[in-house]
């Protein structure tokens, strides 16, 4: 028999968060909007409150100038809700691979004093849903002293590590707010499209797919319907998967972990994509610390891992992060994948671009820009996706790297491109 479930108000509830806390915010689709602006309400009371999390969206209040010294952010990954925030200097950001942050929980590196996550309604045994968004969440509501809960019954129940019983939580309060949506599909460009092209073109029938956060891994998704027998194993996905698993494209037959599932940590997209993946078994959202471990991801082969990048240099350095000092996102699970693909037997690691940004820069360049972060190392780098083609560096020398991506930058581009290839490296890249 399920418990009886005591809902609280939101002044209630937040009784426990008290200055000095660290606290835990539920992101992506999940953002606890309802609660964020609670929180901003008992400003008066609290000081040095800091608060941890990865993607959120919507207004996060908090991070507005007159909360300083009330509140202070130190993200995880930053996205376009605290940009400001982080560029102004009222907001922090600590690069580490997604894979790792529940590391950071579970050691006490950053310990949890509350979380606020999101949650389904409770179900017969009391059991709530942390819906499209278990990733590091998971490991929040397993570390922190207390938790809130924001109950929804606009949450999906999905399958997965995601189940919370409500004897976890200090406190539920309940809203009906709609989850945050985002759409990638709806935004693909000519050139996105060609990427996409060439990307299917390396992808073969019975690969296991993980896909970036964004337009392009959506174009991809586009130009799959002659492939046959696909999985899934990525930290994220959204509503381009929908159609390729009606279509029997996406069935996941073939992969050696999870097989007949797609797994992933967390979903981002319309309400389609929720409803889709309400109470669908096919589907697990598994905690980050697994999804995204290398020696998981590599154990299915074929694994083809799809990123995206700000910037790449004539040597293979990818910046993923940021431009130059500006902080644009973070880390995430880029190089969890990127690694796990190149290890995968058969596996293909990708990273995926314009040749140009939206005002006509070439974002193949001979040396990144000042303050730049490098995700994804030469090291580590196979192949560079552009909509002029496809550069395999991997067990090329720097010449070589040079003379394959400045085949594949804007050809507005490459005679800069091939003065900079001689200085650097006094040759020609058609040496």
């Amino acid at each position: 028999m399920r418990p009886p479930i005591h809902y609280s108000s939101p002044e209630e509830a937040l009784s426990v968060v008290q200055s000095g806390h660290r606290v835990f915010i539920h992101g992506s689709a999940q953002t606890p909007s309802f609660m964020m602006k609670h929180l901003a309400a008992q400003a008066h009371r609290l000081r040095n409150v800091e608060l941890v999390n990865i993607t959120v969206y919507g207004d996060m209040v908090v991070d507005k100038p007159e909360y300083a010294g009330h509140f202070s952010i130190n993200s995880l990954f930053v996205s376009a809700s605290i940009r400001d925030a982080v560029r102004e200097g009222r907001a922090d950001y600590v690069p580490v691979f997604l894979s790792e942050i529940p590391e950071l929980f579970k050691q006490g590196i950053l310990p949890i004093d509350v979380a606020i996550v999101h949650v389904s309604v409770p179900d017969q045994h009391g059991y709530c849903s942390l819906g499209v968004s278990v990733d590091i969440a998971r490991s929040a509501v397993n570390t922190a002293r207390f938790v809130i809960a924001q109950v929804n019954p606009n949450v999906p129940r999905t399958h997965g590590d995601g189940m919370v019983h409500v004897t976890r939580f200090s406190a539920m309060v309940y809203c009906e707010d709609p989850l945050h949506e985002s759409v990638y599909g709806g935004a693909i460009s000519e050139q996105e499209l060609k990427i996409g092209e060439y990307i299917a073109t390396l992808i073969d029938d019975r690969s296991t797919l993980q896909l970036g956060i964004g337009s392009i891994p959506d174009a991809v998704l586009k130009c799959l319907y002659n492939h046959k027998d696909l999985g899934i194993h990525t930290e994220m996905f959204s509503d381009g998967v929908i159609d390729l698993v009606e279509a029997d494209i996406i069935n996941n037959k073939y992969k050696h972990i999870h097989p007949n599932k797609s797994v992933t940590g967390f979903a981002l997209g319309t309400q389609r994509l929720y409803n889709y993946v309400n109470d669908n078994p096919a589907f697990a959202f598994l905690d980050i610390d697994y999804v995204n471990e290398t020696s998981v991801i590599r154990r299915n082969p074929k694994m083809v891992a799809i990123n995206s990048a700000v910037e790449i240099d004539l040597t293979g350095q990818v910046c993923a992060d940021s431009i130059g000092t500006y902080q644009y996102s973070g880390i995430g699970g880029q190089m969890d994948f990127m690694r796990g693909a190149a290890l995968s037997e058969g596996g293909k690691p990708i990273i995926a671009l314009p040749a140009q940004t939206n005002k006509g820069i070439s974002r193949i360049v001979p040396f990144l820009k000042q303050g730049a972060g490098v995700v994804t190392t030469r090291g580590h780098i196979h192949y560079v996706v552009t909509e002029y083609g496809v550069a395999y560096l991997y067990g090329k020398n720097l010449r070589q790297r040079a003379h394959a991506l400045i085949n594949i930058a804007h050809p507005d581009d490459r005679e800069a491109l091939d003065r900079a290839c001689h200085e650097r490296f006094k040759v020609f890249p058609g040496w």
